[in-house]
């Protein structure tokens, strides 16, 4: 007989462990709001690394067309070097 009272209380002793249990595991800082702030980071860094991906993309293109094209370089020298030619004359203004 005490074995099956026992046998009949344990699951009712299993809901009410798992009553208590259940919120303060869920609430607690490592729970459920750990989860979300994880989730919300998860989200940032998956944006930042389609950002990057898209990056790459373009600066492979643009080492390929510096390898491949050699107008490209030129522009590339000119533009954000300041290079020019020897045969050509350059005229700086003053801004005002």
């Amino acid at each position: 007989m005490a074995h099956e009272s026992l046998l009949r209380g344990l699951p009712l002793a299993v809901l009410m462990l798992s009553l208590v249990a259940v919120p303060i595991l869920l609430l607690e800082p490592q729970g459920l709001p750990r989860m979300r702030a994880l989730e919300t980071e998860l989200s940032g860094v998956e944006v930042e690394n389609a950002s990057l991906r898209g990056d790459v993309g373009r600066l492979r293109t643009d080492v390929k067309e510096l390898r491949e094209n050699p107008a490209a370089v030129e522009r590339i020298a000119r533009e954000q070097l300041g290079l020019v030619r020897k045969s050509e004359v350059v005229f700086q203004f003053e801004r005002k």
